[in-house]
């Protein structure tokens, strides 16, 4: 017993001796006073690079449409009391609509704009020319000369449903060829910022943000349903709150704009007052809904379609007015109840369209073809 407690002390204290001065200086070694490790081990997922059927829907819209996406750049002159003509740039989108280079946007992207240059997807730059603007609409269509364009599928946006999915293609604050994706949230009439009314506008949580203006609104088939055209919102930014303009109502002023380069913006050549069930009663008339006749243009669309205006001189509160009208209940089958309705119609139609009008006189109801004008005709 006397040997062997000396001997298991000695083989202690070289045990320890061992530990201090190698074992644990070597391990000490491999790891830094911060904590890190010689060597790094990480954890990969793998190698699966399949998507899902949403994200390939994405995918595949973005592929389809990109090509067709452009984004513009307009160079305007402001006048600055101290500095005299200051140079101003902006930045946009639109997209291709035909082979032949047409390019479609909003009217508030090129307004003003002495010069006009599109960027396509790969990066090629090209003087534009201003084919048409339509103010009223906030559309404009501009034209380049490039070879091998790929044109946009236009959709249908008459039957859109909230809840619908969307994507938008754009430039958001010059950034090309980004993708947001989100639904139809409301379709609405919506006042721009210049005081126009778009009807039936399309209300959408995508990201739309300066930039995007002009860019498509698509659908989950990738065909264009919308031009992105504005945001509400206080800071600038999106806010989820966008809103585009119906494909619809531009593909009917697309041929005017390439053509004229102006709107034929259509009118009946009629003036009239909207009635509600309390003057219908007080008046007699058959409906008590609808716009009465007060005046027919001489030799304007609705007088040599055969309709009448007022003869007999009455007061609406202290206004002058005429009686005895033909009173219009519809207009190609659709309900008219007062002028907004009247227009909404008419943003349908082009001067030239003829369309059927729906009418009381006196008691009768009977239809009218008319062959609609222009709104410089309208009294």
């Amino acid at each position: 017993m006397r040997l062997i407690r000396p001997l298991l002390i000695a083989i202690i204290i070289a045990g320890a001796f061992f530990y201090f001065t190698t074992y644990r200086h070597n391990a000490l070694r491999s790891v830094d006073w911060l904590g890190k490790p010689h060597k790094l081990e990480i954890t990969e997922a793998a190698s699966d690079n399949t998507v899902d059927a949403e994200e390939q829907n994405n995918i595949s819209v973005y592929r389809k449409n990109i090509p067709t996406v452009v984004n513009i750049t307009s160079r305007a002159v402001t006048f600055d009391f101290f500095y005299g003509l200051v140079p101003q740039e902006g930045q946009g989108s639109g997209f291709v609509i035909d082979k032949e280079g047409h390019i479609i946007t909003n009217y508030h992207v090129i307004a003003d704009a002495r010069q006009v240059e599109v960027t396509l997807h790969n990066r090629k730059k090209y003087r534009a020319q201003i084919v048409g603007m339509d103010r009223a609409h906030d559309l404009a269509i501009i034209q380049i000369k490039a070879p091998d364009l790929t044109p946009a599928v236009l959709g249908d946006s008459k039957n859109l449903q909230v809840g619908q999915r969307v994507y938008a293609i754009g430039n958001p604050f010059g950034l090309a060829g980004t993708l947001t994706t989100g639904i139809v949230s409301s379709i609405r009439p919506v006042q721009e910022p210049d005081g126009m009314v778009i009807d039936e506008a399309i209300q959408t949580d995508a990201a739309i943000n300066p930039g995007n203006s002009g860019g498509p609104l698509m659908n989950y088939r990738g065909e264009v349903i919308g031009i992105n055209t504005m945001i509400l919102s206080s800071v600038g930014q999106s806010a989820g709150i966008g809103f585009a303009i119906p494909i619809n109502t531009a593909k009917a002023v697309m041929n005017d704009l390439v053509t004229f380069g102006r709107v034929r913006r259509p009118a009946l050549g009629i003036r009239t007052i909207p009635i509600s069930p309390e003057l219908a009663n007080e008046m007699g008339l058959a409906a008590d809904y609808g716009l009465l006749i007060v005046q027919v243009v001489q030799g304007g669309p609705a007088d040599r379609a055969g309709l009448r205006g007022g003869t007999e001189q009455a007061y609406l509160g202290n206004t002058p007015i005429t009686l005895g009208g033909d009173l219009i209940v519809a207009i190609e089958g659709q309900r008219v109840e007062d002028q907004q309705d009247l227009s909404h119609v008419m943003n349908n139609h082009r001067a030239g369209d003829t369309v059927h009008v729906t009418i009381y006189r006196g008691k009768k109801k009977m239809d009218v073809s008319v062959t609609l004008g222009e709104a410089r005709q309208q009294v």
